[in-house]
């Protein structure tokens, strides 16, 4: 599926209209849609997807450690329904910026855990090159009186699955990215702890965020 496509489909997912008695339910679905929208845009320069991204990484931030796209909650079987061609206003412009001028979303059912349509397609692979590194303890350092070298390690990895559903496996220092483990040397000062996520955009332009704890 071609970028302008998926803007189109993307456009029609996140923009419509909805009765203005559910304010604070509009508010909760927005914002996971701006993230969808925003991540595949490559995280363009406005205020809403500048909010969208401190709330991608605020979730990731301890504690708790949250899936830092919820897109159960951005309802995009409404895109099917809704006609939106002459409703919605314009979410990417001519010059590839992303700008999220959303009234408001309409709710539609949510399906707990996953997409409440088919994401499974290359189109949406965006979604599931997200992966969360949550580094509970790393140390890799001399122990004992023979000044051996000790490597542990408690670390998970947080992905997400064909639709969109998130969930944590436990992983090993070798699988981790540079940028994770920036060493594993053996040194006394060989010491981490903190959650970063990773992602990709829709044209494939890889990102990540540390914070450490």
């Amino acid at each position: 599926m071609s970028l302008i496509i998926i803007r189109n489909w993307l456009g029609g997912v996140a923009l419509a209209f909805i009765s203005s008695t559910a304010p604070q339910a509009a508010r909760a679905y927005q914002v996971d849609c701006a993230i969808l929208l925003c991540l595949a845009g490559g995280w363009p320069a406005s205020a809403e997807c500048a909010h969208a991204r401190a709330v991608f990484i605020r979730r990731i931030t301890p504690w708790p450690i949250e899936p830092p796209l919820q897109i159960w909650r951005c309802p995009m079987g409404v895109a099917e329904r809704a006609p939106l061609q002459s409703t919605a206003p314009q979410v990417w412009q001519a010059n590839d910026q992303v700008r999220i001028g959303v009234g408001q979303v309409i709710l539609a059912q949510v399906v707990d855990g996953g997409a409440d349509i088919d994401i499974s397609g290359l189109e949406f692979d965006f979604v599931r090159s997200i992966r969360v590194w949550d580094v509970r303890y790393y140390s890799h350092r001399e122990r004992g009186r023979d000044d051996d070298c000790s490597e542990s390690h408690n670390m998970r990895l947080g992905t997400y699955g064909s639709q969109g559903d998130f969930g944590w496996q436990r992983t090993t220092p070798a699988a981790a990215p540079q940028w994770v483990l920036p060493s594993r040397s053996c040194s006394s000062s060989n010491w981490r702890r903190g959650v970063g996520v990773e992602w990709e955009d829709h044209e494939g332009n890889h990102g990540y965020e540390w914070v450490a704890y």
